[in-house]
C-alpha cells in the first residue's frame, strides 16, 4: 500500500526519476514553458516551486542549495537573475499546468507547464479560425502556404495552354486539310 507515500514514480528508478525532474526543471527555467506528459508536469511542480521560493532571497547558501538540485550553473544564474525579479511578492504558485490533449503516437496525455509571470507570448494556433475535430491529427491536410501557391498558379495559365484547348486546335487543323483534299 502507498499510504503516506509522496510523489509519483513515473516508471523510473530513484536516480533516473531525479535526473528526469532535474532536466525538466532546467528546461523550464531556461525556456519558461515546456510541453511534456501530464504526470511528469504534475511531478515537476513540487520539485521546482521550492527552488523558486529559495531563489527569492539571493544568498550564497540558497544558490548552493538550488545548485544541489539543478546541477547547472546557467540555470541557477537565470533563476536568480531573471526569474527572481519577475516573481516579486508572489506567495507561491509559480507554475501553471495546462492540459494539451493527447499525443498522436502513443495517446499519452500532454500538458504545457509554464512559469506564471512569463506568459507574454499568446497561445499558438488560437487565431486560425477553424475549429478542430476529433477525426485525426491533421497531418494529411495541405499547409496554408501550399494551397495558396496552387491558387496563384492557376490564374496565370493562359486559356490556350490547357490540354482541352490544345486538343480542339489539333482537330481544327486536321479538319482543314481533309476538307481540302476531298
Amino acid at each position: 500500500m502507498r499510504h503516506r507515500k509522496k510523489g509519483k514514480k513515473l516508471g523510473r528508478t530513484n536516480t533516473h526519476r531525479k535526473r528526469t525532474l532535474q532536466s525538466l526543471s532546467n528546461a523550464l527555467i531556461e525556456n519558461k514553458r515546456i510541453t511534456t506528459t501530464l504526470p511528469k508536469a504534475k511531478a515537476l511542480r513540487p520539485f521546482v516551486e521550492p527552488l523558486i521560493t529559495r531563489a527569492k532571497e539571493d544568498t550564497e547558501h540558497n544558490r548552493r542549495q538550488v545548485f544541489r538540485h539543478l546541477q547547472n550553473k546557467q540555470a541557477v544564474r537565470e533563476l536568480f537573475d531573471e526569474v527572481r525579479p519577475r516573481v516579486g511578492d508572489r506567495p507561491g504558485g509559480y507554475t501553471r499546468i495546462i492540459q494539451a490533449g493527447r499525443r498522436s503516437g502513443d495517446g499519452a496525455e500532454l500538458a504545457l507547464i509554464e512559469l506564471v509571470d512569463f506568459n507574454d507570448v499568446p497561445p499558438e494556433g488560437g487565431s486560425s479560425g477553424r475549429s478542430r475535430t476529433r477525426r485525426g491529427s491533421g497531418k494529411g491536410r495541405r499547409s496554408e502556404s501550399s494551397s495558396s501557391g496552387a491558387q496563384q498558379d492557376a490564374p496565370e495559365a493562359d486559356a490556350g495552354d490547357s490540354p482541352a484547348s490544345a486538343a480542339s486546335e489539333e482537330t481544327d487543323e486536321d479538319a482543314e486539310p481533309r476538307a481540302a483534299t476531298a
